[in-house]
């Protein structure tokens, strides 16, 4: 369920070959472990088409029930005629009206994808982008600008076309038979200001579900921070129902990256809940920095590692917060603001690691063993905190 109060979902894509189904299936079983909760595909050409059967049985196979979004361009109204089987197996279609082409004649693209949608009773994303937006219609309104007394900037009319090409697309296709509840809307663009003006502008015109995200956010920091400042100043009024954190992979690096960072900041915005937050200290002179970043690193693998085990095996744990500080002027009193706190000796400090179990000192660490023994309390405190889910 999307919109109407219910929990902003997360949704990745694979970059994989659609074709090649054993890497689609590894590579959408990965996301989803990590927290996709639906995964886009490419279904581009008759060998794509083809194997999106074939991933969703594998995937069932192996207990990931992921709804699979396809995403089409272009030939999308051939593809889903000739495959049927790939227009069963999907949850949702994604159509980019600047691309699809809407002729309104018998063989119209756009409404033949929407007719399929219909017959197999999938809902749809009409996914307009700022890259492949419909021409006509943007030289149309850049006329219609031009005759007024005041016309807006180039980027003010752009920003309407979006807006124009996604509602319009919409309109039509309820007139076609689509239900008004099984649309989700997306203006996507590159640019934060962008994304925030159109946004705020789509939300005060209609009331389809949204999908949020910046096209091209790019790679590392960068990506993250324009992903972060966007779509954290939306969420925040309220605008969205699912995101998307369209990072470019480092070489070699994986594509679940984008749901972890999606994830947190969700979290860190405290509108859901995915895996036990560690609050760490930055570290300054008074810190043995190389250990106690070492051991917050640490914690913070084992938490993410042990959460899909942890999610089948106890409720609640996902709220849990964990505390690594480097030394005592903020150590004790962090800790004990968390479920379980360390806090580290720093530089000259006796060499003792007090440990604060929900807000009470419970013991102190010493040793070679630091790591190790504080990884074990977690453990513990998780197995006797948490309520066990029925089997």
């Amino acid at each position: 369920m999307l919109g109407g109060g219910a929990p902003i979902v997360i949704q990745s894509m694979t970059n994989t070959d659609t074709a090649d189904i054993t890497a689609t299936t590894k590579q959408v079983f990965e996301l989803a472990q990590a927290g996709s909760e639906l995964v886009r595909i490419t279904v581009n050409t008759p060998e794509a088409a083809a194997a999106v059967a074939h991933i969703r049985r594998r995937l069932d196979a192996l207990g990931c029930h992921v709804p699979l979004v396809g995403d089409f361009h272009y030939n999308g109204h051939r593809l889903l005629t000739d495959y049927p089987e790939c227009a069963q197996a999907l949850a949702k279609y994604r159509i980019n009206p600047g691309n699809v082409g809407r002729n309104r004649t018998e063989e119209d693209p756009f409404t033949i994808m929407i007719e399929t949608a219909i017959r197999f009773d999938k809902p749809v994303r009409i996914g307009v982008n700022w890259g492949s937006l419909d021409q006509r219609l943007v030289v149309r309104m850049m006329d219609e600008n031009s005759k007024l007394a005041q016309p807006l900037d180039v980027k003010s009319v752009t920003r309407a076309a979006l807006i124009a090409s996604a509602l319009q697309s919409a309109e039509r296709a309820e007139q076609l038979g689509m239900p008004h509840n099984r649309i989700v809307l997306s203006c996507k663009v590159s640019e934060v200001q962008d994304l925030i003006a159109v946004y705020r502008s789509l939300t005060q015109q209609c009331d389809y579900a949204l999908h949020l995200g910046l096209t091209e956010a790019g790679m590392g920091s960068k990506g993250i921070v324009a992903s972060t400042a966007a779509l954290s100043v939306l969420l925040q009024e309220g605008i969205g129902d699912t995101i998307r954190i369209s990072l470019t992979p480092e070489p070699n690096g994986s594509r679940t990256q984008e749901v972890v960072v999606a994830q947190e900041i969700l979290q860190t915005m405290g509108l859901r809940a995915f895996a036990p937050m560690v609050t760490a200290c930055p570290g300054c002179g008074r810190t043995t920095s190389q250990f106690f970043q070492e051991l917050a690193q640490s914690i913070q693998r084992h938490l993410r590692d042990q959460m899909p085990v942890w999610r089948k095996q106890y409720t609640g744990v996902e709220n849990m917060t964990v505390a690594v500080m480097g030394c005592v002027v903020n150590g004790p009193g962090e800790s004990k603001l968390a479920n379980i706190g360390i806090s580290l000796p720093g530089t000259g400090e006796t060499p003792a690691a007090p440990i604060y179990i929900d807000g009470e000192k419970a013991m102190t660490l010493r040793g070679n063993n630091i790591a190790a023994e504080f990884t074990q309390i977690v453990d513990e405190y998780v197995a006797r905190k948490y309520e066990k889910r029925s089997v």
